[in-house]
Formats: C-alpha cells, sequence, structure tokens
C-alpha cells in the first residue's frame, strides 16, 4: 500500500492544472493559429501548429486507435486514474462541491450554489464551443453582437445540459451514464491498481462510517470493489484522519491487484497492449514527421491533344492541381523527367501558391526526338519549393505521341 496519507491537495494541484490547461488552450496560438481546433468551415484540424485538411484525416484516425490503446494501457495499469484525478466531470463537480455543500441549507443556499453552478456551466460550454469557434472570433462577435443562431444555440444547449448534469447528476454521472466506467471490468486484471479496503486490518475499523459519508458516488468501499467507485481517493484520506490519532495508516488505499498480494507493474497483457501502442505512436511520428504540405494531380488535359511543333517537338499538356496545405505561401518549380530527349516545360517561371489555396495551372511538355518505339511513356512531372524548407513531389503521367510522326 502507498505511504501517502493525504491525496486530496495532490488531487486538486491535477485539476488546478487540468482547468488552467483546458480552458487556457483555445487562447494559445502557434503559427498564426490555434493549438487545438477544428474548424467547421474549411473542416481543418488545427493541431499544435500543424493544419489538417479532411483527406488527411487518416492521420486523425491513426491517433484516435493510439489514444484509445493508450487509455486501455492506462486502465490495465492504473483503473480508473483517469475518472479520479482527470476527468473533467470529476474535476468540474470538485470544484462546484458547494452543491453537495448546500443541501440541506435552505432555498437561499441552493439559489446561490445553483447560481455559481450556472456561470460554471456558462464559462465551460463557451470553453467546449471554442474548440471548434476561435475564442477571439467568438468573444468579438458576442460584443458586437453578431454571435449568430448557429453559435449561440449551441452555446445555451450545452450551457443547459452541463447546468443539469452538475445540479442533478454530479458523480452519479460516473457510476449511472458514463460508458467509459462501464468498459472498466473488461479491461481490469488481478493486477490494476485500485482504491481497496485492506481485509486484514478489518479488525482495526471502528465502523464510523466516515468513508461511507465521504463518498462521493455512496458505496461501501468495505464491501470490495465496486464498479461505482471512481478511485477519487476521498475515503483514504477520510480514513487516514480517523486512523492517524491513533498513529496508524488509513485502512483504504491503493493496492496493485488485492491487498496483500504482489502485484506487478510488468506482466504479459501489459507487454502485449503496450507493444501494439508503442508501434502505433511509431506510426503516426512517421506520418506526421514524414507528411508533405504540397500535395499535386496531375490529370491530362483534354482541351489540348498531343501534337507536333512546326520545329519536330512533341507536345502533351497536363492541368496540374496544387494545393498548399501549409500556413505560408509557397514558390513552386515546375519540371519533367523520365524520357529521353530534350525535355521543356512551360511554364518555366516560379509559381506562386498562397496557404491554404488550391491552384489549377495548365502545363505543356515539349520533348525534341523522343523515341518512336512506343506510342505512350511515362514521364515524370515534378514539382519542388524554391524557397522556405525544400519539398519535392514527383507524379507520374502519361506522355503520348501523335501517329504517323
Amino acid at each position: 500500500m502507498t505511504k501517502i496519507r493525504k491525496l486530496h491537495p495532490w488531487r486538486r494541484t491535477v485539476e488546478i492544472g487540468q482547468g488552467v490547461i483546458l480552458l487556457g488552450l483555445p487562447f494559445l496560438k502557434i503559427k498564426g493559429e490555434s493549438a487545438l481546433r477544428f474548424d467547421v468551415p474549411s473542416l481543418q484540424l488545427h493541431l499544435f501548429g500543424l493544419t489538417l485538411w479532411m483527406e488527411e484525416f487518416f492521420i486523425v484516425l491513426i491517433a484516435l486507435i493510439f489514444l484509445a490503446l493508450l487509455i486501455i494501457l492506462i486502465t490495465l495499469l492504473f483503473g480508473r486514474i483517469w475518472c479520479g484525478w482527470l476527468c473533467p466531470q470529476t474535476v468540474i463537480a470538485d470544484f462546484t462541491s458547494f452543491v453537495d455543500k448546500a443541501k440541506g441549507k435552505g432555498l437561499p443556499a441552493k439559489l446561490i450554489a445553483w447560481s455559481a453552478t450556472f456561470l460554471v456551466s456558462i464559462i465551460v460550454s463557451a470553453d467546449l464551443i471554442w474548440y471548434f469557434v476561435s475564442p477571439y472570433e467568438f468573444i468579438a462577435r458576442l460584443i458586437e453582437g453578431g454571435l449568430g443562431n448557429i453559435i449561440r444555440g449551441f452555446w445555451i444547449s450545452l450551457t443547459v445540459i452541463v447546468f443539469l448534469n452538475f445540479v442533478l447528476l454530479r458523480q452519479r454521472f460516473c457510476a449511472t451514464v458514463c460508458p467509459y466506467a462501464k468498459l472498466q471490468g473488461s479491461l481490469f486484471d488481478s493486477k490494476t491498481l485500485t482504491v481497496a479496503f485492506d481485509p486484514r486490518r478489518r479488525d482495526e475499523c471502528i465502523e464510523c462510517m466516515a468513508c461511507v459519508k465521504t463518498c462521493p458516488v455512496g458505496i461501501d468501499i468495505r464491501k470490495g470493489l465496486n464498479i461505482a467507485c471512481i478511485h477519487c481517493a476521498e475515503c483514504v484520506d477520510r480514513c487516514a484522519t480517523v486512523m492517524s490519532p491513533k498513529g496508524k495508516n488509513s485502512l483504504i488505499g491503493y493496492f496493485f491487484g488485492l491487498p496483500g498480494e504482489d502485484g506487478r507493474i510488468v506482466r504479459q497483457n501489459v507487454i502485449m497492449i503496450g507493444t501494439v501502442t508503442a508501434a502505433f505512436l511509431v506510426f503516426l511520428i512517421y506520418l506526421l514527421v514524414s507528411r508533405m504540405p504540397i500535395d499535386m494531380t496531375v490529370l491530362p488535359n483534354y482541351v489540348f491533344q498531343p501534337r507536333m511543333s512546326a520545329g519536330g517537338s512533341v507536345i502533351n499538356s497536363y492541368i496540374i492541381s496544387v494545393r498548399n496545405r501549409g500556413r505560408e505561401d509557397a514558390g513552386l518549380k515546375v519540371s519533367a523527367n523520365g524520357i529521353p530527349g530534350d525535355i521543356k516545360i512551360v511554364p518555366d517561371k516560379v509559381l506562386r501558391i498562397g496557404a491554404g489555396e488550391i491552384k489549377k495551372i495548365p502545363v505543356y511538355v515539349s520533348v525534341n526526338n523522343p523515341e518512336e518505339d512506343k506510342i505512350t511513356r511515362d514521364i515524370n512531372i515534378i514539382i519542388e519549393t524554391v524557397d522556405g524548407d525544400k519539398y519535392m513531389l514527383t507524379r507520374k503521367a502519361h506522355f503520348s505521341i501523335p501517329e504517323g510522326k
């Protein structure tokens, strides 16, 4: 059993830190954009300096799979540590504990507590919206009175839902509604970290019921593990307060496995899930590092059929669709290779593509005296940046030689 006697101050420090992060993150800007925000009109995900477009959402899928595996791994190792220490439901319930204290104190006390909770609900609901609408835009439009019916409707609806949740359900949400709580039983094993009553010291229990009275979900931890337990450790500290005058540690604590058993963190299922989780993390990092901010598609220009020039060169035309997925303008140079002969391309000047812009450009490729053993040959169309970070992208296309040349 752990020797920490008071866990509440540590939990409160973690909760304050989480509150600062969740409320402050929408205001943080990296390279001129929100650190974390999904922009609905443009279907772009701004992710700590990266901007992912809809066609790149396979990266988000890999990230979600990694997070799901990480949650399974953490749950397998540390049980409901998320529920008790980091879950926003628990954090906000702790910060609005005055709702519980107002019960039984009359209507004025309840009205004050409900009003404070309503104010918290307004802020929490706005913060949720800020992960889709920049808070700078949200606040400016709110001041000007131009928030819009959709955003205003979402804000009102979320505020009502959050308010009712933290006035009526509170921690009971974890035991009755939360799907993650229902999933715990299938993820735990005999060595998972749990909050438990030590049955070896049952004779030392004085039946004060302090652990039951302080439990936010109203369970009796002395009766064994319960799916409703959120591992908030309030009972650990409360029992420690009762046992401290006797010079004894709390009868309740964190245990790896059942109290008295030798719990091991490293075990077969942990190694298996940890390995798969690490593999997805490496794959995700690879996708992010190898991601190209420039994308190109090459299509034949059907308006301009392959033909011979007066000088004897064969000319093919293509439409290249270039998308700049970066946050800065890009200068691009187009070239071609892959077939024998003197290759020329028009335009041969630097093309400017604005940040987030898609531009379709007709290009003309001429080859002087190409080999005639094939009517169609593969050619490489290349674009490369000329300023900033250097990127080069190659796409194959068909180069046709007119019959009768």
